[in-house]
């Protein structure tokens, strides 16, 4: 049995009441696999939206768009795996959550932010190509920790 490699950021959590943790796992031998996986936990009241990233070497991206319930339990989001191209170190994951402005959109329509720039605050809600509106973005988790600091 092969082992798998987690390489996780740091545990992060928002005001609003997400808690977060992402990772980058690779597992196998001869033909190693790679995929994102990011712990949650939605302390929030209400239903959220993930994206979550894998970005790999090549210029490689792998994205899932995952709706998070309103319950406070932990639990996953993951990409699909991918066979590894190059070393583990070469990939980095990121989650973004965001809860939906307009709440005629089902929660598991596969609608979510996908690439741009975002952050903390802003005016009112961002609109998608297919028209469904979001809030700004409430956590952002990668799993590129921070260096060690030196002694």
């Amino acid at each position: 049995m092969a082992r798998t490699t987690e390489r996780c950021g740091p545990e992060v959590a928002s005001p609003e009441g997400i808690e977060a943790q992402t990772c980058v796992l690779t597992a196998g031998r001869d033909r190693p696999d790679t995929w994102a996986r990011t712990y949650y936990r939605n302390e929030t009241g209400g239903e959220l939206l993930a994206v979550l990233s894998l970005m790999g070497p090549y210029g490689r991206t792998v994205q899932t768009h995952c709706p998070i319930d309103a319950d406070d339990e932990p639990a996953i989001c993951e990409t699909p795996r991918e066979p590894s191209r190059g070393e583990h170190t070469a990939y980095m994951a990121v989650a973004e959550f965001s809860a939906p402005a307009n709440i005629s959109a089902p929660a598991n329509s596969g609608n979510g932010r996908s690439g741009g720039s975002s952050g903390n605050g802003g005016n009112g809600g961002e609109t998608e190509a297919d028209g469904a509106e979001f809030e700004p973005l409430l956590l952002r988790s990668g799993s590129n920790a921070p260096a060690p600091a030196a002694r």
